[in-house]
């Protein structure tokens, strides 16, 4: 049995009744429920339909985001996060670059990098090098002038942790903002790259070995592992292509506003929808937020 959910902008719901039908007849499904009226509803269904992605794209046009899931093991028990444009509405290396005159430069790097056109590795060394001699004092000026939270993230957060989940941050950005997200947010873990700082100053180097795609894989590995849970119980979220291998491998891996190459590869896209829709795809209710 799958589940089929429709989700929205919550500021903004445009889902309506007649829409939730007509596709439910359309796909053959079971009777509808809202999950929050305007915003999210969902109805079981035997299998994917052929127009299925057909029918996604002409939602998506119409600000509708459209996701199936099995029906049952929805809840899980682990959330695996990036950080940056996901958890975060900016890419925290580019705020430091404006601080630093290289904002255009490294931001181009960084869009290339999170549409998977360069190795990341090689892009971090690259961008983090930038950097160098930038004073250590800005990273408190970027986090507190520059760094805004996506919308969401703190109710998903309390609402897994509420029913028992972990929450683990696992970004390819930096410690320095890693840690003021997870406890803004409550995380019970983060694990992120260090930025090298010599006499108050970026030395323009990154502490090794670097944090990418697959210490985001091993992260997933080791943390089910410690919990005695299996992948199939983790939801995990991204929006570049170093989160794919933990996308891939999570039992539901979703792309938050994500790149074209990750859209692409990922099973469950939120386009248009906020972190809360992260909830609505675990058959969360509105009435069971934190």
């Amino acid at each position: 049995m799958l589940t089929c959910v429709l989700t929205c902008a919550p500021d903004a719901p445009s889902i309506e009744t007649a829409l939730v039908e007509a596709l439910r007849n359309a796909f053959g499904g079971g009777d509808a429920r809202w999950l929050s009226q305007g915003s999210a509803a969902e109805f079981d269904l035997d299998r994917i339909p052929d127009t299925f992605e057909s029918t996604r794209s002409d939602l998506d046009a119409l600000g509708v985001d459209l996701n199936i899931v099995p029906a049952e093991g929805r809840r899980k028990r682990l959330l695996l996060a990036d950080m940056d444009s996901t958890m975060i509405r900016q890419e925290c290396i580019d705020e430091l670059a404006a601080e630093a005159g290289v904002g255009d430069r490294v931001a181009a790097i960084t869009a290339r990098a999170m549409n998977g056109e360069v190795d990341f590795e090689g892009a971090l060394r690259e961008r983090v090098g930038l950097l160098a001699g930038l004073d250590e004092s800005v990273i408190e000026r970027v986090i507190a002038d520059r760094i805004s939270f996506m919308p969401g993230g703190a109710t998903l957060v309390a609402t897994m942790k509420a029913a028992g989940a972990r929450a683990v941050l696992v970004s390819g950005g930096f410690t320095a903002f890693t840690a003021h997200v997870a406890q803004a947010l409550a995380f019970d873990e983060h694990r992120a790259n260090r930025l090298l700082v010599e006499g108050g100053k970026l030395t323009g180097h990154p502490a090794t070995p670097i944090l990418g795609r697959e210490a985001k894989v091993a992260a997933l590995q080791e943390i089910t592992a410690a919990m005695g849970i299996r992948t199939a119980e983790v939801i995990a979220v991204g929006d570049g292509a170093n989160d794919l291998g933990m996308l891939t491998r999570a039992g539901m891996g979703v792309a938050l506003h994500a790149k074209p190459a990750v859209q692409a590869k990922a099973g469950l896209r939120v386009n248009h929808g906020d972190l809360t829709a992260l909830l609505y795809l675990q058959g969360y209710s509105r009435t069971e937020f934190v």
